[in-house]
């Protein structure tokens, strides 16, 4: 548990600190003042300003910030000359202050991408697991279990060939289950029911061939977006099913789980670690430019309805929803973080 803490934190930090980058460099590309980047979040225990930038080290080593002129719209009531106007955030155009928002979920998905082409180049080790077994099939009566990994087999073909072989003959199996090494013997069926084959048992290949770094780029961008595309699809399926009264946080996992699953990860090797925490990256990307208050999603649509009516909403307004959307987003955190806590 204390390993999964502390690459929980570590991580959960650089990925909050690459965010903010994407807001820092896409600023300093506009030219705006940025008046501060802090690593981790306050109260401030070092500072040290390098041209106009003040950077600082602080006390909860969870995250970072960056504190660009103007963002909060506090100086747009001012009197300002045009040259401060012009390195104000709040003075730029529409459609370059959505650049330096979306920037940060886009540096997410981009670690999350580095992540997906480095676990490619570096390959994962191949094989079989077994998902379902078949009531009163040879596999559930020999005692095989579904997860129950397949020792000597590296891809279900190789699997379904060899059972193909020996239908009406008793093999020996070897299965690898919570860490040990069991064998089982099953006679696979000759003539089985449609749909269930000889052993009774549904397969799944695990693991990833080895690839050159330019095809481990490519495929890990393309996997990306799939990745992407699905984590919407499971949060619009959320937002259905809540509206529908079916809502369920069953698949949901919080800061607790997280930490289980990534010790347990961990433990496993560094590629399996980083097929985590790009999914982890992915997730934070995907979440962040959502459309709700409080996330870099729902600012940009506050921009958006700015530029459609021609005037900036109220800042109280903006304020009002950003609370309420915070608000909601930790009871959720809190709810997901108990169901964790009872089931782990």
């Amino acid at each position: 548990m204390l390993l999964g803490i502390i690459v929980v934190v570590i991580f959960i930090s650089v990925f909050i600190i690459v965010h903010e980058l994407g807001h820092f460099l896409t600023a300093k590309k506009f030219g705006l003042w940025i008046q501060e980047f802090g690593f981790g979040l306050p109260p401030k225990i070092w500072g040290k300003k390098k041209g106009e930038t003040v950077y600082s080290i602080n006390a909860l080593p969870f995250g970072g910030f960056v504190k660009i002129y103007g963002e909060d719209q506090e100086d747009k009531d001012e009197i300002l000359s045009k040259e401060n106007k012009s390195r104000n955030f709040s003075f730029l155009p529409v459609w370059k202050r959505i650049i330096i928002i979306a920037a940060g979920v886009v540096m997410n998905f981009i670690l999350g991408w580095i992540l997906i082409a480095i676990v490619f180049s570096i390959g994962v080790p191949q094989a079989v697991f077994i998902t379902d077994v078949k009531a009163g099939s040879p596999a559930a009566e020999s005692g095989i279990l579904s997860n129950d990994k397949l020792v000597d087999f590296k891809t279900t073909k190789d699997f379904i060939s060899f059972i193909d072989q020996h239908r009406g003959q008793k093999v020996n199996l070897k299965i690898e289950r919570a860490g040990k090494e069991i064998e089982i013997k099953s006679t696979p069926r000759k003539n089985p029911p449609v749909g269930e084959g000889a052993l009774g048992v549904a397969l799944i290949d695990a693991g990833q061939p080895k690839m050159n770094v330019f095809k481990a780029v490519w495929e890990g961008l393309k996997s990306a977006f799939e990745i992407f595309s699905m984590i919407y699809v499971a949060i619009f399926n959320l937002i259905k099913t809540a509206i529908l009264g079916e809502g369920s946080l069953a698949g949901l996992t919080g800061p607790v789980g997280i930490v289980k699953i990534t010790g347990e990860v961990s433990k496993l090797g560094i590629v399996y670690l980083f097929q985590l925490l790009a999914l982890i990256s992915l997730n934070l990307a995907a979440i962040n430019i959502f459309p709700f208050p409080a996330l870099d999603g729902g600012r940009i649509l506050f921009l958006l309805i700015e530029k459609i009516k021609g005037s900036p909403l109220p800042v109280k307004f903006e304020r009002y929803a950003n609370a309420v959307g915070l608000a909601l987003l930790l009871a959720l955190m809190l709810l997901i973080t108990i169901k964790d806590i009872a089931r782990f």
